[in-house]
């Protein structure tokens, strides 16, 4: 009978490491992530979806990208889970438990990861995200204005320079914009930008279809708008 009691005991005092070593539970922030989120670059030319699951694994949460996903990310060939501890960094995890990519929110909804090698990578709700302009839509015959007058007539084109695109600045243009010297063009995420052989791009926002507005804003705002 003593003999049995002890027996009991050991198989109680080993059992209780598996007990404490039960997979938590999601936290109330990982658990709004749970669904389907858009998965993007800067420029939102490469999107596609995730899906964030509260499946357990070996490494974190399953994780699911839709099909082409890797091609366009490769890195995501490699993601084998994710975790999001409370008030801390979403990762995206490799098989060994490695951080891929760790992101932070940065707006409401919108969370971004600068990840080595790759650029700065979005992850935002699928159901709230604005459908991504593309260059071919960009593309064409615009003006910079000022109220109603016409102060240049530039040439966005859908032809890949390096890491944007090519842009044509027509006779005739303003001092003021001919000095910047405009080579490119790019769109980053919402804004489209005029990229200059030196400082920073002119950056503007579409206030309606085909019309742009320069930022930040002014009285003497300019507008891009398109032929």
């Amino acid at each position: 009978m003593r003999l049995a009691r002890i027996i009991a005991c050991v198989f109680v005092a080993a059992a209780a490491p598996v007990a404490a070593q039960t997979p938590p539970t999601l936290g109330e922030t990982a658990k709004a992530m749970v669904g389907s989120w858009e998965f993007s670059n800067a420029d939102r030319d490469k999107v596609c979806t995730v899906t964030f699951k509260s499946d357990r694994n070996a490494v974190g949460f399953k994780v699911e990208f839709n099909a082409g996903c890797a091609g366009l990310f490769p890195l995501v060939g490699d993601v084998a889970g994710w975790t999001f501890p409370e008030n801390d960094l979403l990762r995206l995890l490799d098989a060994q438990g490695r951080a891929l990519a760790e992101f932070s929110e940065v707006e409401d909804g919108i969370y971004e990861a600068p990840t080595p090698g790759v650029g700065v990578l979005f992850i935002q709700s699928a159901s709230t995200a604005a459908p991504a302009k593309t260059p071919q839509q960009i593309a064409g015959n615009w003006n910079v204005m000022q109220g109603e007058k016409t102060l240049c007539s530039l040439t966005l084109a859908p032809t890949a320079v390096k890491d944007a695109f090519a842009l044509t600045v027509k006779p005739g243009c303003d001092g003021g914009i001919a000095g910047q010297n405009f080579t490119q063009w790019r769109l980053d995420r919402e804004e489209l930008l005029l990229v200059p052989s030196r400082g920073e791009p002119w950056r503007f926002e579409e206030i309606e279809p085909n019309t742009w507005r320069r930022l930040p804003e002014s009285v003497d705002a300019l507008t891009l708008v398109k032929q």
